[in-house]
């Protein structure tokens, strides 16, 4: 292996993992103690903070920047790749979210702390252009929790549900999954002993704490099947099924936020959507401008059949009333 090849296989194992300890990185490598040293250097040299630590549990890790990692970027161009990655992350476009997250991290990690500020205070204007509401408001703590997942490493937070306020959090973060255009976090709550997922734009100052963990199996193999799972099981007065004729990326843009919409085949979805209110269900499915039907709970069926009587009723009214 030559030189240049090996400083860049050993950049990337940097990025994979917070911290190396040194005989397990140069054992990776295929070199010695003291080639390994050398080619830490010539990164150095090239502008990548490597931190060393010495003594017991001593090794490498890759530290925040002060200078701009020599991928001929400048300050506009680091800000627009991160605020690209970031709109790829919310799972709105045909690329993989995972690998935007994975991508975002490891470049945020080493952006000098100016330019990491400048993304903080960019975000937001990128986020109002969003027609959907796929935004992350904070990329700073997406990071943190992606690259706590990464090295298996406890995070506290703080987090407000839609149910409950903002309480703190203690949690073991498993992955990170992009569902009907949201970003969620599935991770073991230590506080409920059980699985939990956090929609990331409620998670507020995120913080490693050091505490490293044995990654546990998830109820299910596919992260994705879990927090949809998860969704499924929101407490609400109604579940309301339906099957709509149109296409499922159509649908989603509509109702994303409210329910899980599954594809059946080109043209055709169905839906599902935990509501307090049927009013609004029926409001939400007249207007998606597609056929559908309602095939449960009864009280959705009934009470769609009462607006159907009612609009027939409004369409045949003449001037003078009913």
């Amino acid at each position: 292996m030559s030189t240049s090849t090996r400083i860049l296989e050993l950049l990337g194992l940097l990025h994979s993992r917070r911290h190396w300890g040194g005989q397990e990185l140069a054992h990776r490598l295929g070199v010695s103690r003291r080639t390994l040293r050398r080619d830490v250097e010539a990164l150095r040299e090239l502008g990548y903070p490597v931190l060393t630590a010495r003594g017991t549990g001593g090794g490498y890790q890759l530290g925040a920047g002060v200078v701009l990692p020599p991928l001929v970027l400048n300050e506009d161009e680091a800000a627009a790749a991160v605020l690209g990655l970031a709109d790829v992350a919310t799972g709105s476009h045909p690329v993989s979210a995972d690998a935007a997250i994975s991508a975002m991290a490891k470049l945020v990690q080493v952006l000098p702390a100016r330019i990491r500020g400048r993304v903080g205070s960019l975000v937001n204007v990128a986020g109002e252009r969003s027609s959907n509401g796929a935004t992350i408001p904070d990329v700073s703590a997406l990071t943190t929790i992606a690259l706590a997942c990464r090295d298996s490493d406890t995070v506290e937070f703080g987090y407000e549900s839609e149910r409950s306020q903002r309480a703190t959090r203690t949690v073991q973060p498993h992955r990170v999954v992009s569902v009907e255009h949201r970003l969620y976090l599935v991770a073991w709550d230590l506080g409920r002993g059980d699985w939990r997922t956090f929609r990331i734009d409620r998670v507020s100052m995120p913080r490693r704490t050091g505490k490293r963990f044995a990654p546990r199996s998830l109820p299910l193999a596919d992260p994705v099947e879990f927090v949809r799972s998860q969704l499924g099981a929101v407490p609400a007065r109604y579940r309301v099924r339906a099957t709509v004729w149109a296409p499922a990326d159509q649908v989603r843009a509509r109702i994303a936020h409210y329910g899980v919409v599954d594809p059946r085949s080109e043209g055709e979805c169905t839906v599902e959507i935990a509501v307090e209110s049927l009013d609004w269900v029926a409001f939400a499915l007249c207007a998606l401008d597609a056929p559908f039907v309602v095939h449960g709970p009864a009280d959705a069926v009934a009470h769609m059949r009462a607006w159907s009587d009612r609009l027939a009723r409004a369409s045949a009214a003449d001037e003078h009333g009913p």
